[in-house]
């Protein structure tokens, strides 16, 4: 990416206050998930037991949680439509639509797709990055054995994705070039280049979805090695009475840990598909060839 001082980081910082604000409720959201299973947990053993004081406390946390999410969503659509109608006005407006039309078009639509990662895709991210930390940190209370298979398996899943994210980066920034000549392409109203252009679309969306594809059967092999020798270990710790409800709180954080580790993926494709949009914006606002 470019400097620090780019177009959007500058406009970004406008709204810092606001964005700091979501991210706030959107980490206090994020511990209530966390807390749940263990909580659950709590419920279940009190329950075997007749006590009632565990359930009490998870209906607790769950309604908290609930409260929080559904303030945190609500303000996270004012935020972001703020947001992207102060880039996307200061985006036209300084460019007094001198600028190639077709580019100028695509740039438009790659903003909006910023601010829809903003949105979206980085709570999604985020909320992966939770899920992974916090699972091996609860984990590692009940047991630890299942928290270092988990740090192993991380080592290969980090190094495919850095060959992952390499690929992806050249593969979106074809594609982009490809689209930011849309316009132009469509206006020609010549068959045979209209047709060529879908043509390479279709061909580096295909290489794309290749991929990911790839990526998904590598994660789901890791994950399968997860859940068989997690069971393993799990067999061994129920010959020492381990506890309904701490058997449930261990494999609710199992499933965390996994549903985090499928995203990693999908964050690698989404840091490349962000890096080439700020670099084509930024080029543009700068007039510079990176």
């Amino acid at each position: 990416m470019s400097a620090p001082s780019t177009f959007f980081r500058k406009n970004l910082l406008q709204h810092k206050y606001s964005l700091l604000i979501t991210y706030a409720l959107f980490t206090v959201e994020m511990l209530g998930v966390l807390m749940r299973p263990y909580f659950l947990g709590e419920a279940v053993n009190g329950l075997i037991l007749h006590n009632y004081g565990g359930l009490i406390t998870f209906l607790m946390v769950h309604f908290a949680w609930m409260i929080v999410g559904t303030i945190r969503m609500r303000y996270d659509t004012r935020t972001y439509t703020n947001i992207y109608n102060s880039l996307v006005l200061t985006f036209l407006i300084k460019r007094n639509l001198q600028e190639n039309l077709s580019k100028l078009s695509a740039h438009s639509t790659l903003t909006r797709e910023l601010i829809d990662f903003l949105e979206y895709d980085l709570v999604f991210i985020l909320d992966a990055i939770y899920s992974i930390i916090g699972s091996m940190v609860m984990m590692y209370f009940y047991e630890p054995s299942i928290v270092l298979l988990c740090l192993i398996l991380l080592i290969p899943v980090v190094l495919m994705s850095r060959v992952y994210g390499k690929k992806m980066i050249r593969l979106n920034k074809n594609r982009n070039d490809e689209l930011e000549n849309q316009v132009d392409v469509i206006s020609s109203k010549n068959p045979e280049i209209i047709k060529r252009h879908y043509t390479r679309l279709r061909n580096w969306q295909i290489r794309i979805s290749d991929q990911q594809a790839f990526n998904f059967g590598f994660m789901e092999i890791i994950v399968m090695v997860i859940l068989g020798v997690s069971l393993l270990l799990s067999v061994k710790q129920q010959q020492i009475a381990i506890l309904a409800g701490d058997l449930i709180g261990i494999y609710n954080y199992l499933l965390k840990f996994i549903a985090g580790l499928d995203t990693i993926p999908y964050s690698v494709e989404k840091y490349a598909t962000l890096k080439d949009i700020i670099n084509r914006i930024d080029d543009g606002e700068t007039g510079e060839v990176k």
